[in-house]
């Protein structure tokens, strides 16, 4: 009877450590995915990405969209080159689908307003955004430009971002360097939006 009793409980720990095993991918594939360095646009010279950060970035997170993303459930990546090419990626889950459209909302406002309102915090600082229209990836994702002229320093930045969303999970994405719109890879910044979105699930 003894030997029976050994057997079965062999047997059910062994089963519970097969359960555990399986279950633990599952729970890791709930994290929504990052981009890889390499799937930023393409640079003069490659680009390194830190580790997964949880929260969001210093001082507000986002460029045009300070404070406007919750650092609950939030994390994030930051990219660099050997130059001054730099980029960020942010993803969230909201509480709801319908918190999610509205942070959707809420950041694509802020980045279509940028370049007005920087100009009104910083006199004698030229700042034009655009938007660059719809990507069709998940339930979709949105594409803008900020280009800065500051004629006091001669300086000029020419930064892209995203905003997508799959489910309850919002990805914010930047790209940004020294330069102008025609120096900004456009095109493929949306092939990394698209990507950074069909990775999140």
């Amino acid at each position: 009877m003894n030997k029976i009793r050994t057997a079965l409980a062999t047997a059910a720990a062994a089963a519970l450590g097969l359960a555990a095993l399986a279950t633990a991918p599952a729970q890791a594939a709930a994290q929504p995915a990052f981009l890889a360095a390499s799937q930023m646009p393409p640079s003069s010279t490659p680009w390194t990405a830190t580790q997964v950060f949880t929260g969001v970035p210093e001082n507000g997170g986002a460029l045009c969209a300070p404070y406007k993303i919750p650092a609950q459930n939030t994390r994030y990546r930051e990219f660099t080159t050997e130059l001054d090419t730099n980029g960020v990626q942010i993803t969230t889950v909201a509480r709801t689908e319908a918190d999610a459209v509205k942070l959707v909302d809420t950041l694509r406002t802020s980045l279509a307003g940028c370049g007005p309102l920087l100009e009104q915090q910083n006199p004698g600082l030229n700042a034009v955004s655009a938007s660059h229209g719809k990507l069709a990836v998940e339930e979709g994702a949105w594409v803008y430009s900020l280009d800065t002229a500051d004629p006091q320093i001669g300086s000029s930045d020419i930064h892209l971002f995203s905003v997508g969303r799959d489910g309850r999970t919002v990805t914010f994405v930047r790209w940004g360097q020294m330069g102008d719109l025609e120096d900004a890879p456009l095109t493929a910044f949306r092939t990394t939006t698209k990507t950074a979105v069909n990775k999140l699930h």
